[in-house]
């Protein structure tokens, strides 16, 4: 099937900033085997390949008049100290009062709050985090100024979440701290040392979509997510019921055709041995460098409209559950 809408076609004078390596080499693409994920972007622009699109990109939103109030300064942020006598508590205690604190008591509040056992291959390549575990916290959106993406406003609330995810982890991190634990809060899109996606599906921040980024069954696509890293002894998040995101994207074409660049491909690839939902970053980046970040798939996406995530989880678990049944139905015939 066709798509609907032209391709965008990238100007020179951003093609010519970008490394003869191909982004989607750098990520694993076609790649047989798992291993470390390279960062491909969002680092020292001088440590990555492409540094100069970085570069590139930072320019635009600090020409912008608004988006440049939005952006943090590097450095600035001292953690707290480690309190040196420990408070002690149960596991299943410092779960339930670390979520209390999170997505309540702090000033910078979270929405939505996983914790997990952290596993060393989420870390970049060359990492070495000296962590047991990564609690994820997660910001919702509004959706009145994401769905003008790829706009300029859309951009702001990206980076107001990205702002606020951070201070929300530096909290979550300094109020641990002060129980005399270790604790580092990470945000993004940098994130620090570790890839945040394959965490948060297993602390249950929802299933990968088509358009590369998470659908949860109560926020759609429309968060972001930063992490607190720590030694604080938890207990894993239980894990969510399925609610089969792979069933309704494939029959889904909807970010595939309005993505300018094309670069939403309607098949799962092979990516670092796995088989998933993966974004052409070779074809991405360029626009997204030229739109301010762009945004517009997750804006477009069904699951992020208010109200939405809720009604299609539902419907997709009972499609599930039907499929199920006359399944089991044929092979007892």
């Amino acid at each position: 099937m066709e798509r609907r809408t032209p391709v965008w076609e990238a100007p020179a004078e951003i093609l010519d900033l970008f490394p003869e390596i191909s982004g989607n080499t750098i990520n694993g693409l076609g790649e047989t085997k798992s291993r470390p994920i390279s960062p491909p972007m969002w680092r020292n622009p001088k440590s990555i390949a492409h540094g100069e699109v970085q570069n590139h990109i930072t320019r635009e939103y600090t020409s912008h008049e608004v988006l440049r109030t939005t952006m943090r300064a590097p450095g600035g942020f001292t953690p707290d100290p480690i309190a040196i006598d420990q408070t002690q508590n149960s596991p299943a205690d410092w779960d339930r009062l670390v979520r209390e604190f999170a997505l309540g008591e702090a000033e910078n509040s979270a929405t939505k709050v996983g914790i997990v056992r952290f596993r060393q291959e989420w870390a970049f390549e060359g990492m070495d985090v000296p962590f047991k575990w990564i609690i994820l916290l997660a910001d919702r959106m509004e959706y009145e100024a994401l769905s003008q993406a790829p706009e300029w406003e859309a951009a702001r609330e990206v980076h107001h979440s990205y702002n606020r995810g951070t201070a929300a982890a530096r909290e979550v991190a300094n109020w641990i701290r002060g129980h005399g634990y270790e604790a580092e809060g990470h945000g993004g899109p940098g994130a620090g040392p570790v890839l945040l996606l394959p965490a948060a599906i297993e602390a249950g921040f929802g299933e990968l979509g088509k358009h590369g980024s998470l659908i949860d069954t109560d926020l759609g696509s429309g968060f972001r997510i930063s992490a607190v890293m720590t030694n604080l002894p938890l207990v894993d998040s239980a894990k969510p019921e399925p609610f089969f995101v792979d069933s309704f994207c494939v029959g889904c074409r909807i970010c595939t055709d309005a993505c300018p660049p094309a670069a939403i491909t309607p098949d799962k690839q092979l990516v670092r041995g796995d088989i998933k939902w993966y974004v052409d970053f070779d074809k991405c980046l360029p626009y997204f460098a030229v739109s301010y970040g762009c945004g517009a798939c997750i804006a477009i996406c069904p699951w992020t409209k208010p109200d939405q995530a809720q009604r299609l989880t539902d419907v997709m678990r009972r499609k599930n559950a039907k499929a199920m049944a006359k399944a089991a139905a044929t092979e007892i015939e």
